[in-house]
C-alpha cells in the first residue's frame, strides 16, 4: 500500500480516485488503449489541420485536439511543432482515434504533481522516483530520496542529491548530532512503513526510492560564513556554490516532496527547493509577494538552475524597505523605452513624447510583474482604434512573459466606455472584478489604461474608488484634460496640458504609445492614426498609412465600419472582428471593411435626411444656431447614437449654423464653430433656469443633463448661455 501524494489517503500506488486530475501524466506506452480517459498527459505538438492540432502523447500515439475544444480561435494559438503541451485524454475510439480536451494548465508547475504511466508497471510511479537528478555527490551519509536529513525548519534541510553545508567543519555538538540521529531514524523509521514498493535499495531501481549519497549536516544557521550576495542573472555562474540572495516570492508550489518557492529578484526569477518533509509545507510562515532573504546552494536540475534552501528569513522594516524599492527601480529602468521616437510628424504628440514614455513604461512594467493590463477605452471609432493599438503591442510580452496559450485572456483585457466618463457604475464594476480575481485566482491588482477617456473631472469619483486600492491608472486622451486628473492618476497624457496649440487624436497619441511598448509593432499599426480622423486627417498620417497599404477609401472605409460595429454591444471588446476590421490578414477580411461601411453609409444617410427635414433654425443674438428635437425626430435605439448623428450634422451644416443643438428628453448636445466652455454654459444657463437641475454631465461630448418637466426652459436658457459666450 502506498499514500495519495494529493491527500495522503491509502491507496494502491501515489494517487487516489479523487485527484486523478489534479496530476499530469508522462505516457511511456506504445499503445492508444493503454492510456486512461480523464487524465492529463503532457504532450508535443504535432502539427495542424483545418479542424485542430494533432498532439504527440508518445512517440507512436497521437491524439487530435479538436478546435470545438479551444477556449480561443484556432488562428490564434501560437503553438509551434515539437512545443510542449498539456492535453486531458476524453475518450479512446475502438479505432484507436484520441479524442483530447483542452487543459487550462499549461505548465507542469500548475498541476500538484507528475506521475509516469508506465503500462508495464501496475501503478503509476512517481516521477523522482524514476529520473535522477543530473548530478549525484558522494559523501558519507546515505538517504532516501524525498526524506529529510534532519527535522529542523529553520536550517531547511537538504533533499537527496544536495552536499554538506560549508559551515560544517565535523565539530558539531553533542546535542545536534543526537537531533540529527533522531531525525534520520524517524525517517528510516517512515520509510520501512511504506511496504515493499518503497523499499530502499543501493541500485535505486524501480523497486524502491533511489538511494545517494550526501555529506552529514550541521544544525543551525551559517552564521560563521559570510555568503555572497548575488542576483538571479548571476547564478549561471555559481552552480556548485552557497549564495544569499533577496526578493520577492512570485510563486508557492508544493510538490510531493519539497516546497518549491519562486523567487523573484530585480534581474529574474529561480527556483528555490525547501524540504522539510515529504509533501509538507517548509516556511509555512512565507506567503507569495513577501519580501525574502534565502541562503541556499546553485544547483543544476533537470537543465534548469535551482536552488536548494538552506535559510528563508522574511524581511522587515528597513531591509524590506531597501530591497522594495531596490527592486522597484530596477524593474522600472528595465521597462522604461530606451529610444522615444513618434511614429510620424505631430506636433502635439511631440509636445507630450516624454508622458509618452512614463505610459509605456507603466504598461511594460505591468506585464513583467504579472499584472493584467486593462484598457478602459471610448466607445467610439478613436476609442477602439486607440485602445486596440496597446492591445496589438501588449498582447506579445504577454505571452513571452507567461507562456500559457491562454495568458491573454487572464494578463490582459479591452473595455469599452459609455461616453468617455469613468463613472461609479464603471469603477465599482471594475473593483468588483479585481477584487474577486485577486480573491478566487490570486491575480495582482490590474494596471488600469484609459483611451480617449477619463481626462475630465467627471471621471473623478471613479479614478478615487481605484486609489482607494492603489490601483494604478494611465490616462491617454487627445481632448482638453483638467489639471485635476492629472494630481489623481499616475500618467496623464494629454497635449492640453502643454503649450502647444496643435491637436490631434487619442488614437495617434496611443498608437505612439503603443510602438514604444513594443517596437515590433510599429509598422504594423502605421495605419491606425489615419483611420482615427473623421477630417482633415495630417498628410504625415496618411503617408504612413498608404506605406502601409492604405489609401484614403481603405481608411475611410475601415473607420465607418468600426463607428457601425462600435455602436452594437457597445459594452463588448468585440476583439477578433475589430482585429479582421483593423488588420486584415486574407482577401475576405480585406473585403469585410467595405461591406460594413456601406451599411454604416445607408443607415447614417437615412437618419441624416429625416434630421435635416427637421432642423429648426434660430438667431440668438446674432448666433446662428440650428436645433434639433432627437426624440421627435431621430430613433432612439436604432444606428446612429445621437452624438455620431450630431457630429456629422454639424460637419454638413457649419457654414450655416455657428452651434448645432440636439435635444432629448432630459439632455442636451452641444455643437460649435468656436470652443464653447460646457461648464460656463450649464453654470450660466442653471442660474435662468434654476429648478431645472441643469449640469454639465460630459464636457468631452459637449452634453448636458436636466429635469425633462423643464425642457423648454432648459432649451432657452442654454440658447441664451451660448451667445453669451459666443
Amino acid at each position: 500500500m502506498g499514500s495519495c501524494i494529493i491527500c495522503g489517503t491509502s491507496v494502491e500506488g501515489h494517487i487516489c480516485e479523487t485527484h486523478q486530475q489534479d496530476v499530469v501524466f508522462e505516457f511511456r506506452g506504445t499503445n492508444a488503449d493503454q492510456l486512461t480517459p480523464g487524465r492529463f498527459y503532457r504532450g508535443t505538438v504535432d502539427g495542424y489541420a483545418e479542424f485542430g492540432v494533432f498532439v504527440d502523447i508518445a512517440d507512436r500515439v497521437t491524439g487530435l485536439l479538436h478546435r470545438s475544444e479551444l477556449d480561443q480561435r484556432l488562428e490564434s494559438l501560437d503553438w509551434e511543432a515539437g512545443d510542449a503541451v498539456f492535453v486531458q485524454v476524453k475518450n479512446v475510439r475502438d479505432n484507436g482515434n484520441i479524442d483530447l480536451g483542452w487543459s487550462i494548465r499549461q505548465s507542469e508547475r500548475e498541476f500538484r504533481g507528475t506521475l509516469i504511466d508506465d503500462p508495464e508497471e501496475e501503478f503509476a510511479l512517481l516521477k523522482e522516483n524514476v529520473e535522477d537528478d543530473d548530478e549525484d555527490d558522494d559523501g558519507p551519509v546515505r538517504q532516501t530520496v524525498g526524506q529529510v536529513s534532519d527535522g529542523s525548519e529553520g536550517d531547511a534541510p537538504r533533499r537527496a542529491g544536495q552536499t554538506g553545508s560549508p559551515a560544517d567543519d565535523g565539530d558539531s555538538a553533542p546535542e545536534e548530532a543526537e537531533a540529527e540521529a533522531e531525525a534520520q531514524a524517524e525517517a528510516e523509521a517512515e520509510t520501512a512503513d511504506r511496504g515493499d514498493s518503497d523499499d530502499v535499495s543501493d541500485s535505486g531501481g524501480s523497486g524502491g526510492a533511489a538511494v545517494v549519497e550526501t555529506e552529514a549536516q550541521t544544525d543551525g544557521e551559517q552564521s560563521s560564513v559570510e555568503l555572497a550576495q548575488v542576483t538571479v542573472e548571476a547564478l549561471e555562474d555559481r552552480v556548485g556554490t552557497d549564495v544569499r540572495i533577496e526578493g520577492a516570492v512570485a510563486d508557492i508550489r508544493q510538490t510531493s516532496g519539497p516546497t518549491v518557492f519562486a523567487l523573484r529578484d530585480e534581474t529574474g526569477v529561480v527556483d528555490c527547493a525547501a524540504f522539510k518533509k515529504a509533501g509538507v509545507r517548509a516556511y509555512p510562515e512565507v506567503e507569495e509577494g513577501d519580501l525574502v532573504r534565502l541562503d541556499g546552494e546553485v544547483r543544476r536540475r533537470r537543465g534548469e538552475l535551482q536552488i536548494e534552501t538552506e535559510a528563508l528569513d522574511l524581511l522587515e522594516d528597513d531591509e524590506h524597505a531597501a530591497v522594495s524599492e531596490r527592486m522597484a527601480d530596477a524593474l522600472t529602468e528595465q521597462a522604461r523605452p530606451d529610444d522615444l521616437a513618434p511614429l510620424a510628424e505631430d506636433p502635439a504628440v511631440d509636445a507630450v513624447i516624454d508622458d509618452v514614455r512614463e505610459a509605456a513604461t507603466a504598461i511594460r512594467r505591468a506585464v513583467l510583474e504579472d499584472r493584467p493590463v486593462v484598457v478602459r477605452h471610448n466607445a467610439t471609432v478613436d476609442g477602439y482604434v486607440g485602445g486596440v493599438a496597446i492591445e496589438r503591442a501588449t498582447l506579445p510580452l504577454v505571452h513571452e512573459q507567461h507562456g500559457a496559450a491562454d495568458a491573454e485572456y487572464h494578463y490582459f483585457d479591452r473595455r469599452p466606455l459609455e461616453d468617455g466618463v469613468y463613472d461609479m457604475q464603471d469603477a465599482t464594476q471594475d473593483v468588483t472584478g479585481m477584487l474577486d480575481n485577486r480573491e478566487r485566482h490570486d491575480e495582482n491588482l490590474p494596471l488600469f489604461v484609459f483611451v480617449a477617456a477619463g481626462a475630465t473631472r467627471e471621471s473623478m469619483d471613479g479614478f478615487d474608488l481605484l486609489s482607494v486600492y492603489d490601483a494604478d491608472r494611465v490616462v491617454v486622451d487627445a481632448t482638453e484634460a483638467d489639471p485635476e486628473v492629472g494630481d489623481t492618476v499616475d500618467t496623464l497624457v494629454s497635449p492640453s496640458l502643454t503649450d502647444t496649440d496643435d491637436t490631434t487624436t487619442a488614437s495617434a497619441i496611443a498608437a505612439t504609445v503603443a510602438a514604444h511598448v513594443d517596437e515590433d509593432v510599429r509598422a504594423e499599426i502605421g495605419h491606425l492614426p489615419a483611420v482615427s480622423f473623421w477630417e482633415n486627417t495630417p498628410e504625415s498620417y496618411v503617408d504612413l498609412a498608404a506605406d502601409a497599404g492604405y489609401d484614403a477609401d481603405a481608411t475611410r472605409e475601415i473607420r465607418e465600419a468600426i463607428a457601425l460595429e462600435a455602436y452594437y454591444q457597445s459594452y463588448e471588446d468585440k476583439r477578433e472582428l475589430i482585429a479582421d476590421l483593423l488588420f486584415p490578414e486574407t482577401e475576405d477580411e480585406r473585403g469585410l471593411a467595405g461591406h460594413v461601411s456601406e451599411q454604416f453609409r445607408t443607415k447614417l444617410d437615412a437618419e441624416i435626411e429625416t434630421a435635416e427635414a427637421n432642423l429648426e433654425h434660430r438667431d440668438v443674438d446674432g448666433v446662428d444656431v440650428a436645433v434639433l428635437d432627437t426624440d421627435a425626430f431621430a430613433h432612439r435605439y436604432e444606428f446612429p447614437p445621437t452624438n455620431l448623428l450630431l457630429d456629422e450634422l454639424f460637419r454638413r451644416h457649419r457654414d450655416d449654423a455657428d452651434v448645432v443643438v440636439g435635444l432629448a428628453a432630459d439632455e442636451l448636445y452641444l455643437r460649435s464653430t468656436t470652443a464653447l466652455d460646457v461648464r460656463a454654459v450649464a453654470a450660466t444657463a442653471a442660474e435662468a433656469a434654476p429648478d431645472a437641475g441643469l449640469h454639465a454631465k460630459s464636457t468631452r461630448e459637449g452634453r448636458l443633463e436636466f429635469l425633462s418637466g423643464e425642457r423648454r426652459a432648459v432649451l432657452d436658457a442654454v440658447l441664451d448661455a451660448v451667445a453669451d459666450t459666443a
